[in-house]
């Protein structure tokens, strides 16, 4: 590990990042929302870069008329805006993972896998700029902002000790949040047209828009996913892992160690979330429709484990 990547380090989420879990929250493993080396991390989109075929499992790929009512260029460019001024605060606390870092690699190799196959689902993705970072920071914690923007902290692969099939697990969940595009449809709902299309232009800074942009922030951090949200992301999650090579049956090995991790209480990021025990049964039964995905997908040629435990002095 580079000797100068702290770890522990408390990191602000930006407003788009933690829209899905409420005042307070400090988690995120459920927010709304080529690559290949560098090319993640700087969020540069090759024009070479695969596209995958038509997505397998139209079903999971269906998204509310919501969400026509909020302008997605803007949120995106919000997300990103936000994204990277967390990006700022990590770097300047030491706790931004350096590119040749392991856990950055296998992060970034696993979204390279995972994101060719988001295109056959959500058309807009194959815009986005997609970036995937490593946050050193000991919260178990992990989302996608809309517009692509990855961010796993530290705590979550460490503290769970994930291996890569989880760790695709989560990140399709979270990718499948902004395929969905769940926090628009959630903005959408709660705000209302008017105020919809307003927040968006807030967002950015753009005109005047007087009480809009005062309420932003409230409004952003009251926004809050419905379990069927969740249930969607977990189903879409399941197929777009699959057919990058993961293993869909660590999805129950991923909310069995969630559950260990919470001590047997809901943690508050899963306050508004279908239990780990739901999740688990839930994932069975999707289990014979996309076993035959990851039979079929080119298998991952890389393979990483997760970070080592500190041994007690």
């Amino acid at each position: 590990m580079t000797p100068s990547f702290r770890t522990d380090a408390p990191i602000d989420l930006p407003a788009l990042a933690r829209a899905g879990h409420g005042p307070g929250c400090g988690c995120t493993l459920h927010a709304r929302r080529r690559l290949g080396g560098a090319l993640i991390g700087s969020g540069v989109l090759a024009a070479a870069w695969p596209v995958a075929p038509a997505f397998a499992v139209e079903e999971e790929c269906k998204r509310s008329v919501a969400t026509k009512l909020v302008p997605a260029a803007q949120i995106e460019q919000a997300a990103s805006q936000q994204y990277r001024s967390m990006l700022q605060q990590a770097s300047g606390k030491r706790a931004l993972g350096p590119q040749d870092h392991p856990q950055v690699q296998r992060l970034r190799y696993i979204a390279q896998r995972i994101i060719p196959f988001t295109v056959g689902c959500n058309e807009r993705s194959r815009d986005w700029k997609w970036d995937v970072n490593l946050i050193g920071s000991p919260e178990l914690n992990a989302f996608c902002m809309p517009g692509g923007k990855i961010a796993f902290y530290y705590g979550i692969l460490a503290k769970l000790q994930l291996n890569d099939d989880e760790v695709a697990m989560i990140m399709g969940h979270e990718v499948g949040h902004a395929l969905l595009e769940h926090a628009r449809e959630r903005m959408a709902k709660t705000t209302g047209t008017r105020l919809g299309i307003e927040i968006g232009a807030a967002l950015l800074g753009v005109n005047g828009l007087g009480k809009a942009a005062a309420d932003m922030g409230g409004q952003l951090l009251t926004l809050t996913f419905s379990r069927s949200d969740e249930s969607e992301a977990d189903a879409l999650g399941l197929v777009l892992a699959a057919k990058a090579g993961y293993n869909p049956a660590s999805g129950v090995t991923l909310w069995e160690k969630m559950g260990a991790a919470s001590k047997g209480a809901p943690p508050q990021w899963l306050s508004t979330h279908p239990s780990g025990k739901t999740r688990i049964k839930d994932i069975q039964e999707r289990l014979p429709r996309v076993e035959p995905l990851f039979a079929a997908a080119a298998k991952p040629d890389r393979h990483f484990g997760p970070p080592a435990l500190k041994s007690a002095s």
